[in-house]
C-alpha cells in the first residue's frame, strides 16, 4: 500500500513539474505577444518604439562603461591591498560568536561590492560543503537576500549623473545588513545550525 502511495506521489510530482516547465517555456513569449497586441490595440508604433528603446539602451550601456571600469579597479585595489583580508580577520570572531560559520564571512563582505565574486564564493562553498549543508544553504540564501550595493550605486547613479548618493548608500547597506540578519535567522530556524 505504501509503495502505491509513493508511486502516486512521484507521478503527481512529475505532473506538477511538467506543468511548471510548460509555463516557464511559454510565459515570456506569451508576455511579449500580449505586449505587442496591447500596443497595436492602443495604436502605438511597436516596432519603432522597440528600435528607439534599443538605441537608448546602447547609449546607456556605453555611458556606464567608465563607472564600471572604476568600480572594478576599486574592487581589485581593495582585494590586492589586503584590506579585504584585514576586514575578514576582524569580523570572524564577532560572526563566530553569533553562530555564523567563519567560512561565510568573506561572502558577507564581498557581496555588497561584487556580485560575480560573491557568486564565485557561493559556488566554492557549495562545491566544498555541499548544497544541503548549513553553510551551503546559508550562502545560497545570502546570495538571494542581499545586493551588490556599491556596484549598483556606482554604475546606475553614475549613468544618470547623480553625484550625492550618501542616503541611498546608507539605505542600501542597511537593507544588506537586514538581509544578512534575517537570512541567518531563517536558515538557522528552518535547517538548524549544523
Amino acid at each position: 500500500m505504501t509503495a502505491i502511495f509513493i508511486i502516486a506521489e512521484v507521478e503527481k510530482d512529475d505532473e506538477v513539474m511538467g506543468f511548471i516547465s510548460t509555463i516557464s517555456l511559454t510565459f515570456i513569449p506569451l508576455l511579449i505577444g500580449i505586449i505587442l497586441l496591447y500596443g497595436t490595440y492602443k495604436r502605438v508604433p511597436t516596432y519603432e518604439s522597440f528600435v528607439e528603446g534599443g538605441k537608448e539602451g546602447i547609449k546607456i550601456a556605453v555611458s556606464i562603461i567608465p563607472f564600471l571600469v572604476g568600480m572594478l579597479v576599486a574592487i581589485s585595489i581593495f582585494r590586492a591591498s589586503g584590506a579585504l583580508d584585514a576586514l575578514m580577520n576582524w569580523l570572524r570572531p564577532l560572526m563566530k560568536s553569533m553562530g555564523v560559520p567563519a567560512e561565510i564571512v568573506p561572502l558577507l563582505i564581498i557581496r555588497p561590492i561584487s556580485g560575480t565574486a560573491a557568486l564565485g564564493m557561493t559556488s566554492d562553498l557549495i562545491a566544498f560543503y555541499g548544497p544541503d549543508s548549513f553553510i551551503g544553504r546559508l550562502a545560497s540564501v545570502l546570495q538571494g537576500s542581499t545586493d551588490t550595493t556599491f556596484y549598483v550605486l556606482t554604475v546606475y547613479f553614475g549613468a544618470v549623473g547623480i553625484k550625492k548618493m550618501g542616503d541611498a548608500l546608507k539605505v542600501g547597506l542597511l537593507a544588506d545588513v537586514v538581509g544578512i540578519i534575517v537570512s541567518i535567522l531563517i536558515v538557522g530556524l528552518i535547517f538548524g545550525t549544523t
